[in-house]
């Protein structure tokens, strides 16, 4: 019974440590080096992915910011930076994002409930094409449900923002909700992270991670 009550205990704890708020804006990462608690991985194909710490003077948040440097041109190339320690069902993400280059792509994205590199949802601004989208992604496979149309300036930092609350997905630029969906896709609890698509070289900076229960 002792043990069972340790057991019991040290799980509540864990409970408790993934329901913190958590806000991550890099400025104690080696500038060339991977971000400290990601871990990268790849939807797609493509060359290896490198996302590493850049200078960028311009981040509100402080000069250190995270990219994913290849600018490998494959269409269906989507890198993932996901953020370890933190499991959420229900979950408000948010990040501060600046797109910088791309010729086939110029796009940021916000990924929760992944379940593996080939499940999950994403909600991606692209400011080549001007809108945000929400897909969910099922054995590799992008399925849009949900968007809108709207500027995504290059070269500006912007706040894109994913709420999942049960089979309800809400996203916002800069705090203006621009569409809500429903999905049932994916009901469990997943890691959350960011993406980016083919050779986009998008700034991220100021990630903040917050379970709703």
């Amino acid at each position: 019974m002792l043990l069972a009550g340790v057991g019991l205990a040290l799980a509540g704890q864990r409970a408790a440590a993934q329901a913190q708020p958590r806000r991550l804006d890099f400025e104690d990462a080696v500038v060339g080096a991977p971000p400290t608690g990601f871990s990268s991985a790849l939807t797609g194909g493509g060359g290896p992915v490198r996302w590493v710490v850049v200078e960028d003077p311009s981040s509100p948040a402080g000069p250190r910011v995270l990219a994913e440097i290849s600018k490998d041109r494959t269409d269906n190339r989507f890198p993932l930076a996901i953020l370890e320690g933190t499991t959420a069902m229900d979950v408000a993400v948010s990040v501060r994002f600046r797109p910088v280059s791309g010729t086939v792509d110029q796009a940021a994205g916000l990924v929760v409930r992944l379940r593996d590199p080939r499940n999950y949802y994403i909600a991606r601004a692209n400011a080549l094409e001007g809108n945000v989208r929400l897909y969910r992604v099922v054995d590799g496979r992008r399925i849009q449900f949900a968007g809108a149309d709207t500027p995504v300036p290059r070269d500006r930092w912007q706040t894109l923002s994913l709420r999942i609350e049960g089979d309800r997905l809400a996203v916002s630029l800069d705090a203006h909700e621009l569409f809500t969906a429903t999905d049932r896709t994916f009901s469990e609890a997943g890691q959350v992270g960011v993406w980016t698509k083919a050779d986009s070289l998008t700034h991220f900076d100021a990630l903040e991670v917050q379970p709703l229960r």
